[in-house]
């Protein structure tokens, strides 16, 4: 019987064949904390007794959701995670370095690898055909203290994707779609497995779109073999050296299988306060809605193509008055390439802020969070009651070039008439 990705990644990292189903103790290759879950994994480590860490050079420690921090509370757990690494040796991602959900893939992971995070998004790192997933802290802690973790093995489902997309229509539109068809909880412990023509066509930085969404369908990683487009972003990395080939087998058993052609897209929005609850932009729910605040922005959409999008319908445009619009790269890799290029002065003279890399106005903590009754659409991953920072706010995602035709018209706007 053939193998899915997943089932390949997990065998070779515990000296056996494995299926779905199979409850197992696997090695793992890089491990990551955030400085919002870091402490209490620290924590954890020490209180099971451990004071060293076995993968040192490949654990990293993100200062990125309150970055730089906005009260002595936080950064105190700062001084945690920095006292922490000095005594064993792992790494810093220091503020300002960007998120980790960006920062691991362009520094840390290669194909074939077992990646296991404190933050649910760590399956971002799917789109390089590793098996990437979230854990809580203690189990992190483990893997820091360890290098090994257990779990079990995921059924996969697989997404065909074919056609091409439309314009005005992006990756971050199909996994709306995706999760508005199966619902938030249509994959709940599932792999979901991206493949077809479509998904071959995408560039890196659209394949981690729809990875690092996966776990808003509630599975458990969201998967895309290895190819061309994957050694090539090794190779500009300086791991050409670390790509391997990575892909299902013919007769791979698949619990569920879902053929969707992207010919047929539209610009499509989530409404608040659950991920599934879409519409695409011809909707009459969706016309004349009053937008206060645009983000742009996050692991999700704050690559350098999502900020190339944006700028480009905004360009010799003002914002409109009543409507702010929040910038922040996500990584400082992806904030030089904006600045040398003239992204950044873009968003500045349309008159945007523009914020240090990070998870930004994201979680809430600072730099963007919604006042009373406020409406943002944004380019993240969730828009859970209170996300931003305000139970009273509301949230819409969208594509980034759905949010920077909002920020000019200030109501939810169709990206399509600016490009």
């Amino acid at each position: 019987m053939g193998k899915t990705i997943v089932e390949k990644i997990i065998s070779a990292h515990t000296g056996k064949e494995v299926s779905a189903g199979d409850f197992v103790v696997a090695d793992v290759d890089v491990v990551l904390a955030q400085d919002g879950t870091g402490p209490l994994a620290v924590r954890q480590i020490e209180k099971m007794g451990f004071d060293t860490a076995a993968l040192p050079e490949k654990t990293v420690l993100f200062l990125d959701h309150a970055a730089p921090s906005p009260k002595k509370e936080l950064s105190n757990d700062h001084i945690t995670l920095r006292n922490f690494a000095r005594k064993t040796g792992v790494q810093v991602s220091d503020i300002g370095d960007g998120v980790c959900h960006q920062v691991i893939p362009e520094k840390y992971l290669n194909p074939g690898e077992i990646l296991i995070g404190a933050d649910s998004h760590t399956c971002t790192g799917g789109a390089l055909g590793a098996f990437a997933t979230g854990m809580g802290s203690t189990d992190v802690g483990v893997g820091i203290a360890m290098g090994k973790t257990w779990l079990r093995v995921p059924e996969t489902f697989l997404f065909r994707i074919t056609g091409e997309f439309q314009k005005g229509v992006y990756p971050k539109d199909l996994i709306l779609h995706i999760i508005g068809t199966i619902g938030a909880d249509g994959a709940t412990y599932k792999a979901m497995e991206f493949a077809g023509p479509a998904i071959k066509a995408m560039e890196m930085t659209d394949r981690m779109t729809l990875s690092n969404m996966a776990v808003e369908a509630g599975a458990k990683c969201g998967l895309i073999a290895s190819d061309a487009v994957t050694k090539t972003f090794l190779v500009e990395r300086g791991r050409g050296d670390k790509f391997v080939s990575i892909t299902a087998d013919e007769d791979a058993v698949y619990e569920k299988v879902f053929d969707i052609d992207v010919s047929g897209l539209k610009p499509t929005i989530s409404f608040p306060h659950k991920v599934d609850n879409t519409r695409t932009i011809d909707s009459p729910d969706c016309a004349g809605v009053k937008i206060d605040q645009v983000f742009i922005g996050t692991c999700t959409n704050g690559r350098i193509k999502d900020l190339r999008i944006a700028a480009g319908m905004l360009k010799g445009r003002k914002r409109h008055p009543d409507t702010r619009l929040i910038v922040t790269p996500a990584s400082r890799e992806i904030y030089g390439q904006a600045l040398e290029e003239g992204v950044l002065k873009i968003f500045n003279d349309f008159g945007a802020s523009i914020n240090t890399p990070g998870c930004g106005a994201c979680v809430g903590v600072h730099q963007g969070a919604l006042g009373d009754g406020e409406r943002c659409l944004a380019t993240q991953n969730r828009n859970f009651q209170g996300r931003m920072g305000n139970t009273k706010g509301f949230i819409y995602l969208a594509s980034p070039a759905v949010a920077a035709a909002t920020a000019i018209e200030g109501v939810i706007a169709d990206p399509r008439k600016y490009l």
